[in-house]
Order: structure tokens, then C-alpha cells, then sequence
């Protein structure tokens, strides 16, 4: 199973979110995101907010079309999307996609990019993705990866969100890397790119963070 969240961002940073509606996958909504979901006629199965952005008519049109609402007050320790993820993650899905959680504020940015801990913290094997009109984002602990060329996201970033990724080493790639301790504010790992149709890359200890991206 496949859970799709949006969130309320700006919409101007969407992907064509029919691209991700597939038969295996169900979709939850976060806030205003509830609302975009419905405008575009795709049924959320659930939903959580403050709902503090919509109007009273968007108010009624979540009400009519979503079977299960989890509205909370704007004063809690969780941000609605804190609550969703960890909803997603009790559902045990293979992959969680999240699109609506990146431009606008900085703060949610930062924030939505630090939630994609959660799985490493409760020791979940679900694959996580913030993914926008320009990006995809997720993390990975140690171990050895392969990543596909995408004409579409020609750009891979490798960033450590620890102190430090030790022994990065990547192969198929325009800059390649052998065992290089990479630690956090380094941007020695900006804007690569694969040169062959696979590269791998692997690192010993730390997390990462993989951002492939397009203009």
C-alpha cells in the first residue's frame, strides 16, 4: 500500500497529483490540502487540521466529502502534519509520498524535511518522499543504494542532516566520491549527476539526505 498526503502549501509547487493516483494507494489530507484534494476530485480517506485556513464553505465541503476528520485545536505539541505522518505510519505502507509541504514558509520547510526521521526514530521500514513540482526528498541510513537516471530530476544532492556521513562514496556519477566523510554544512555533494544509467552510492554511518531535482 501507497499513502499519499497533501498538505496546504502553495499550490503553485504541486506535481499533477493524478500522476500518483494509482489503485494501491489512498490519499490523507492536511488542512487546506484537504481542500485541494476534493477541488481536484480525488476522495481523501482522511483528513487532519486546525482547518483554520479554509472557509466556512471549504469547511463544508471537507465535512461532505471526507468520511473521517481528525480536527484539533491551532495549541497542540504536533503540527498537523506530524499528525498525519504518524497516522500513515501506523498503517504499515510500503512508500508515503507527501507533496504540499515544501515553498512558502521556511520554518515548515525545515520542519517537514526533519519529519522524514520519524520512520528512522520508530524503527518503520516505509519509504518516505517530499515530493513538489521541482523535487523529490528522502533519507537513508547506512548501506548501499541504487538510483536510476532520471531525465525528469537530473540533479542529485547528497546532504548529511547528522554531524557526520562517514565513508560517502558514490560510483556512476559525473563527480565521483570514495570513502569521503562528509559532515553537516559541507556542499561538496550539490548538483551531481549521473553519467551512466545507474550509480550507487553507499556510506558506513550517519544519515543523508538525497534530493534529486530538475529546473
Amino acid at each position: 500500500m501507497i499513502i499519499n498526503i497533501l498538505a496546504g502549501g502553495p499550490e503553485g509547487q504541486l506535481s499533477d497529483l493524478t500522476e500518483y493516483t494509482q489503485k494501491d494507494s489512498i490519499w490523507a489530507g492536511v488542512d487546506r490540502g484537504v481542500f485541494h484534494l476534493i477541488n481536484r476530485g480525488i476522495r481523501p480517506v482522511i483528513a487532519f487540521g486546525d482547518f483554520d485556513s479554509v472557509s466556512d464553505h471549504e469547511w463544508l465541503m471537507i465535512e461532505t466529502e471526507v468520511a473521517e476528520i481528525n480536527r484539533f485545536r491551532p495549541e497542540k505539541d504536533e503540527t498537523d502534519m506530524e499528525l498525519a505522518l504518524n497516522w500513515a505510519l501506523k498503517q504499515q505502507p510500503q512508500k508515503i509520498r507527501i507533496f504540499g509541504a515544501t515553498g512558502g514558509r521556511l520554518d515548515h520547510l525545515l520542519a517537514n524535511i526533519q519529519l522524514l526521521l520519524l520512520p528512522f526514530n520508530q524503527k518503520h521500514h516505509a519509504e518516505v518522499y517530499l515530493i513538489d513540482r521541482y523535487n523529490e526528498v528522502f533519507l537513508t541510513g547506512p548501506g548501499m543504494y541504487t538510483l536510476r537516471k532520471q531525465a525528469s530530476h537530473k540533479y542529485i544532492s547528497f546532504l548529511p542532516l547528522t554531524l557526520q556521513v562517514a565513508n560517502l562514496t558514490l560510483e556512476g556519477f559525473k563527480y565521483p566520491l570514495k570513502n569521503r566523510h562528509i559532515s553537516i554544512g559541507s556542499t561538496l555533494c550539490i548538483s551531481n549527476e549521473l553519467v551512466d544509467d545507474y550509480g550507487t552510492f553507499s556510506f558506513s554511518e550517519g544519515i543523508l539526505i538525497v534530493i534529486r531535482s530538475h529546473d
